[in-house]
Parts: C-alpha cells; structure tokens; sequence
C-alpha cells in the first residue's frame, strides 16, 4: 500500500489556525492603536489642566522679582480746625519805640541759683522738702571711698597701744590692722579693726583705743586739708 505523502492531518487545521492567528493579529493592533489614542486624549486634558510650560533657557528671559518693600496704606489725615492762638504773637513797632530793658543778676541771686534754698523736710500739699542736715565742709568719705590727694595724713602725735595684761600673762604677740578716719583738722573721727590679730587677748581694744588719741597733719586737695581714711599696722611684741 502507497503511503499519503504531504502531512495531510496537519493541513486539515490549517484553516482553523490562520483564522485563529488573524485573529489574534486584528486584536493587538486594535489594542496598540486604543491604547494611544486613550493616552493622546488623557495627555491633552492634563497639559489643559495644568497649563502652559515655558522653558527658559537664559536669565534675561526672567520676568523682574516683586519689590521687597510692602507699600504703606495711604491715610488721609484731616487737619484739625483750630484758630491759631491771638495771644504770644508779636506786634512789630518801629524801632525808635523799643524799649530795651537789661537786667544783670546780682550776687545774692547767682548764688541763690547755684544753692538753692532747699528748706526744712515737710509735706505741706503732698510735695515734700528736704533740707541737707550737713555741709560740704564736713564731709566725711565712706571707709572704701576713694579719695584723690596730693598729700597724705602724717602722723605728729602717736599713742603707744597698752601691752593687754593677758597678752604678757600668756607671753603672746600679734599684730593689728586698724581703720581710722582722719579729719581735715588731723584728729580721728572713727576707728575700725581692719584685719583682727585673732588672738583673743585684748590686742584690738588696745589699738583702737590707741587710735583715737593720735594726732595727724590731714591730707592736702587743692591746697585744702580733706578728710581721708588711713589704714596702718599696730604690732605687739614682747622685749
């Protein structure tokens, strides 16, 4: 027997399968072409949407910045309806009838100027007055007060300090830095301990009762004894 020659079970599919296949084909190129134009529509509403995009390539192409100074609001202010005042304002006459009248402060009043009389301290109508309880002339530094001399306080009268009973009992020494304010008549008007000996056995009374009795040249400014403070060491030792 004679065999069948050409494939003939495969040429019995041949129709289903082209159709199948230009099928196929019709579909993707349906689907491409679908496709862009849905993409073309949506690419228009969205350049609509967000406007139009200008590239700028150079800086003079810039549109100038807005000015960085807010404008201020114009207000109209009305100006106020006052008459000007009729009282104050010169009338000019000729100048054969001026009248000059200079008047020179005396002494009494420059000086009444310069210190004025300030009065006694009341509260008469709710102003109160104070009247200075002492003078330039009695002036007395505080202790840390610096004061500008051209001499120093020296000493003419010294008081020797009284050795304590206690201090010579005990056999002990020390010394004492006293304070004292020295007038502008040389005499001292307070005392102080500035630095104690620690002691304990009477060497600071000794010195400030020691203080008190000495006698100083006082301290020139300007030609004029001041009152300053001096500070100087008291020693106690035992011969």
């Amino acid at each position: 027997m004679q065999s069948e020659i050409g494939a003939f079970e495969l040429k019995r599919t041949y129709q289903r399968n082209l159709g199948m296949g230009i099928l196929w084909a019709a579909i993707f190129h349906i689907a491409l072409i679908g496709g862009f134009l849905v993409y073309k529509y949506l690419d228009e509403k969205l350049v609509e949407a967000v406007g139009e995009v200008r590239i700028i390539k150079t800086m003079s192409e810039l549109a100038p910045p807005p000015s960085m100074i807010a404008s201020k609001p114009q207000v109209n202010v009305a100006e106020p309806n006052i008459a000007p005042p009729s009282i104050g304002i010169p009338t000019p006459v000729p100048d054969e009838e001026v009248v000059e009248e200079v008047r020179f402060a005396t002494r009494e009043e420059l000086i009444q100027l310069a210190n004025p009389d300030i009065g006694e301290a009341t509260d008469a109508g709710g102003e109160i007055q104070l009247a200075p309880d002492f003078s330039v002339e009695d002036y007395f530094p505080a202790p840390e007060e610096f004061v500008a001399v051209q001499e120093m306080p020296t000493i003419i009268k010294e008081e020797k300090p009284i050795y304590p009973e206690v201090a010579l009992l005990t056999s002990r020494e020390g010394t004492v830095w006293v304070k004292a304010l020295v007038d502008k008549e040389g005499k001292v008007r307070e005392a102080r301990i500035a630095k104690s000996s620690g002691t304990n056995v009477g060497f600071d009374e000794s010195a400030l009762q020691a203080a008190y009795k000495n006698i100083y040249k006082p301290a020139i400014q300007n030609g004029k004894p001041v009152a300053i403070w001096v500070s100087y060491p008291v020693e106690f030792k035992l011969k």
